[in-house]
């Protein structure tokens, strides 16, 4: 399979990396498309030989387009790429908030796959959701998520507007772990613990908290309540978590979350 990434950035490095690790695509089947001069070096130095700068005839030859671009580049993008595209061409968008209507407009092919990764793809450990319009097959749906499974997990969706409520927990949802645990350092230095070891108590702590939930068959409720004892400390924080009605503003804000991801949509 000849795959085209169009977008240099983040998104386009982790894809990059990643299948070739994996062993998913060789290095020859793996074309970079990126306008930025500045970046095609690094890839370049990764073996990549078949990096461009504008898109050309080569574009007709990819079984796989993946758009990794910002969705602000897009006019860009219509005003170039299509017209070298052909009609039976998959293409793989992680464009935020463009939604498969606006690239079956715009784009001559109609088979078109649609995903939200998040930022823990750069180290294997994202979660992607994706859907598809009914163009595509299952066995290239197949194909596609053990791409996109390199940097970590995917599940798929059968209704488009679930990207939306993906966007909200799982696509912006490290920066709200980052807030939660951010808060807990700052709390651990009032505390009298130095900011290093503020930062080491809190980091193990998710991260012990997490690898516990993944090698046992216990939910969340189920280790809350192992951990609570009656009258104890956890059970003190808790209490107050919910005199404060935590729980409810965390939902109030993944909501304004999901507003916010439709109102962007296009």
């Amino acid at each position: 399979m000849k795959i085209l990434i169009v977008g240099g950035g983040n998104m386009g490095r982790t894809y990059a990396e990643s299948f070739i690790a994996n062993h998913t695509v060789v290095r020859s089947d793996l074309y970079i498309l990126e306008k930025q001069q500045s970046k095609i070096p690094y890839f370049q130095g990764l073996g990549f030989e078949s990096v461009f700068s504008e898109p050309g005839l080569f574009v007709e030859k990819m079984d796989l387009i993946i758009l990794a671009v910002k969705p602000q580049d897009l006019p860009a993008l219509f005003s170039s790429l299509p017209s070298f595209m052909k009609q039976d061409q998959l293409v793989l968008s992680i464009m935020a908030g463009v939604k498969i209507e606006t690239l079956e407009r715009k784009m001559p092919t109609t088979r078109i796959i649609r995903a939200m990764p998040n930022l823990p793809a750069q180290v294997g450990m994202g979660m992607t959701g994706f859907t598809a319009n009914q163009a595509v097959s299952r066995t290239e749906l197949f194909s596609v998520q053990n791409l996109l499974n390199t940097t970590g997990k995917s599940l798929y969706f059968d209704d488009e507007s679930l990207l939306d409520g993906v966007t909200a927990i799982s696509g912006t949802g490290p920066a709200y772990v980052y807030f939660f645990m951010k808060s807990m350092m700052d709390a651990a230095k009032t505390m009298g613990f130095s900011a290093s070891e503020a930062e080491t108590l809190v980091e193990q702590t998710f991260l012990g908290a997490i690898h516990l939930l993944n090698n046992n068959n216990f939910s969340c409720s189920e280790w809350i309540e192992k951990v609570a004892s009656k009258g104890g400390t956890t059970e003190a924080a808790l209490m107050s978590f919910m005199q404060s009605s935590l729980e409810v503003h965390i939902r109030t804000g993944l909501e304004a979350a999901l507003k916010r991801s439709v109102e962007l949509g296009s």
